[in-house]
């Protein structure tokens, strides 16, 4: 029988890795297209000799994708950016005008699956430039390949996430981590007295989902004609406040910090700063996404849909945030 090939855009990110680890395990042949081929060698190793391949394709450059593309059975489309940088690692030349190169490519190929990944939240009137762009781009996808599968997940946690391992790592250098809330610092009274509520309500709501389950969900995908061409939203099984994500992150680490509410209009401010370094902790679009929650909201497919069973975030975080244990914590660590 002859063996399928897939070309996985953003093989080497993040989810990219694990996605790849489980379409060779599931006996495909993967052409993962990334931005740098020497640092993705890596892939390799996750199949038989010969069944993944790195390849150089920018998703912002038709020629590249084109060739990337051919002959593939499937393609799947991984690539974003959380922060724009320069022309060609802006949102709307790879959420939009890349995912539109590469929906059309595909069409072109006759390529029968492609699986585009966009994010919760994707929304053409928000006010974040971010959520705007996903929208945008889910648009430009269906509108050259109308049979696409678009693919939503919330905040996407694993050994490699940059979330909560950003947390954890604020929490061996710091003495506190922020909690953004729009309605803290309020006074409350009662038949005990006044007191000031600095939290509220703990401010954004996350519903984090396993990087292995997003992973299954393309596969799944990708293996069933059935589950094909239509929009899924990907939550965990649980919904978090940010003060609930900040004391899940003590819990786990054993650190002591002191949780600091912080008005979103100072955080904006702070963000300001934050943007401008090459790898921003934090920009100010970011602080927009999130005054709008970022969870599933019921109306379209998810995880149960698609035969997966969603992993709770506290039965896998000890397994690897054990490096920001207190344990760990030093001097030269906080360096």
């Amino acid at each position: 029988m002859a063996r399928r090939l897939v070309t996985v855009f953003g093989g080497s990110g993040f989810i990219g890795r694990t996605l790849v680890r489980r379409l060779a395990a599931q006996g495909w042949v993967v052409r993962a297209a990334v931005q740098d081929p020497i640092a993705g060698e890596f892939l390799r190793t996750m199949g038989d000799v010969g069944q993944v391949s790195p390849l150089r394709a920018d998703i912002t450059d038709p020629a590249a994708v084109t060739m990337a593309v051919a002959g593939a059975d499937a393609v799947v489309n991984l690539v974003g950016v959380l922060y724009e940088r320069g022309g060609r690692r802006s949102f709307e030349a790879v959420h939009v005008k890349g995912a539109a190169n590469l929906a059309a490519a595909a069409k072109a190929a006759g390529i029968s699956r492609l699986v585009h990944v966009s994010a919760l939240g994707a929304d053409k009137n928000a006010e974040s430039a971010y959520a705007r762009s996903k929208a945008a781009g889910e648009e430009a996808v269906l509108a050259a390949f109308p049979g696409a599968t678009i693919i939503r997940p919330s905040v996407v946690f694993g050994p490699d996430d940059d979330f909560f391992n950003r947390f954890g790592k604020m929490a061996m250098m710091s003495p506190v981590l922020p909690v953004f809330t729009n309605d803290g610092f309020k006074a409350t009274c009662g038949a005990g007295g006044c007191a000031i509520d600095l939290f509220g309500s703990g401010g954004p709501t996350f519903q984090p989902v396993h990087v292995g389950d997003v992973a299954a969900a393309i596969a799944n995908v990708l293996e069933d004609a059935r589950l094909a061409g239509k929009v899924y939203e990907l939550g965990g099984p649980r919904r978090y406040s940010m003060k609930e994500i900040m004391e899940l992150v003590l819990r786990v680490t054993g650190q002591d910090c002191r949780l600091m509410p912080v008005p979103f209009a100072l955080g904006m401010m702070q963000a300001a700063v934050l943007q401008l370094m090459p790898k921003p902790m934090l920009t100010r679009d970011q602080m927009r996404m999130m005054k709008v929650d970022n969870v599933v909201r019921g109306g379209k497919p998810g995880l149960a849909e698609l035969g997966i069973t969603a992993t709770a975030a506290e039965a896998v975080l000890p397994l690897y945030m054990d490096r920001y244990g207190k344990h760990n914590r030093s001097d030269d660590a906080a360096a």
